[in-house]
């Protein structure tokens, strides 16, 4: 794969947890992709105030605004655990969309998978419970996917960061992460280990949504 290693406008960096990769109001300049590690996505108001929009892990890119003529980052983005992270230059991105099919093919595929998650956490927000959102924020953190397969959340997630994410409370979030691991949907013990249990609250009367 063409991003296995570094290149002419390709770097390969590794960030120590907490460390910024970009801040908000920086130049936009690149086009980033995760090799390894969690990465936080925030926000912060006029006001001062932060919120968590997302937390990205491996296989992923971001900042990728940037080819579409975004001259500012609108968000920060910090690594949760030990990362690592290509940059790749805003031309050297342009040419290998042009010139690279697989590549190509590759981003087109992310792109409308970060749209789909979008629409789909749109719809989380509108038409489920806070419960039911955390419950599939808590399956997507632990990359359940078509393989059907559950990773530890290893990146440690505060209830705060898990309430700014879906729109409730920590007391809220801390209610409903200790009701989730007296059912056994989970294991909270430092790091959260989400079990395909928990699936079942969030397919239980999904809303029916004509689109």
């Amino acid at each position: 794969m063409i991003l296995a290693k570094a290149g002419k406008g390709r770097s390969i960096i590794k960030y120590r947890e907490n460390q910024i990769i970009f801040l908000q109001g920086d130049a936009a300049n690149a086009v980033f992709y995760i090799q390894k590690g969690k990465l936080k996505v925030a926000v912060v108001s006029d006001r001062g105030k932060e919120a968590v929009a997302a937390i990205l892990g491996p296989d992923e890119f971001f900042g990728e605004a940037c080819i579409a003529g975004q001259v500012l980052r609108l968000a920060t983005v910090s690594a949760m655990t030990d990362s690592v992270v290509i940059r790749i230059e805003k031309d050297t991105m342009v040419q290998l969309l042009r010139e690279q099919e697989e590549f190509s093919r590759m981003f087109t595929t992310h792109i409308l998978q970060r749209t789909m998650r979008v629409e789909a956490d749109l719809i989380d927000q509108l038409f489920n419970s806070s419960e039911k959102r955390l419950a599939r924020l808590l399956l997507l953190l632990a990359n359940y996917g078509s393989d059907g397969k559950l990773e530890p959340i290893l990146a440690k997630i505060s209830q705060e960061t898990l309430a700014e994410m879906i729109g409730t409370t920590r007391s809220r979030v801390s209610f409903f992460m200790n009701k989730f691991r007296k059912l056994g949907f989970i294991e909270y013990n430092g790091h959260i280990k989400v079990h395909k249990s928990l699936l079942n609250l969030v397919l239980h009367e999904h809303p029916q949504i004509n689109m």
